[in-house]
């Protein structure tokens, strides 16, 4: 396991940065959902999600999973915002419609048949890194939605430039 830890004086203290964390969640990986509707996050992540995984849905149709430590600062985020009609149906969509569960011993959730639905997830399941959570996809869905980011990948870049 990779493990590195940094001092940054007295006001932060000794920060460590454990697993595959440190390089952030990265790839995509293919796994078929089994007949209890589990299916498994991949093993290099696993340490990560020990202490608990919180299932959301994604603004995609796809089904995002939080190790709890991150799913605590999105949480956060989103009560910080100034409560307004948007926030308030933001954290309707993300609260109400969210699970926390724990990984078994062989490293599987099990995904709620709410979010499976709305996912559209039948049988293959797509696991994509996306740095500080992971994305459940629909196989058919996924391919859809990496087509398009490949296709407006240079249109996507040039919009998040920031200009003096």
């Amino acid at each position: 396991m990779l493990r590195k830890v940094f001092y940054y004086g007295d006001l932060w203290g000794k920060v460590e940065i454990r697993g595959a964390m440190s390089l952030g969640f990265l790839g995509e990986y293919d796994y078929k959902l089994d007949a209890k509707g589990r299916v498994s996050l991949p093993a290099k992540f696993r340490e990560e999600f020990k202490e608990g995984v919180v299932l959301a849905p994604g603004l995609e149709k796809c089904i995002r999973a939080y190790p709890l430590l991150q799913w605590q600062k999105t949480a956060e985020s989103l009560a910080a915002l100034p409560l307004t009609d948007k926030t308030r149906k933001m954290s309707r969509f993300t609260f109400a419609t969210a699970f926390s569960l724990e990984l078994d011993a062989l490293g599987r959730i099990a995904l709620p048949p709410p979010l499976r639905e709305y996912a559209g997830i039948k049988n293959i399941v797509i696991v994509a890194g996306v740095n500080t959570y992971l994305e459940l996809w629909n196989k058919e869905t996924w391919e859809q939605e990496k087509a398009l980011m490949l296709e407006q990948a240079w249109q996507i870049t040039e919009s998040l430039e920031t200009r003096p």
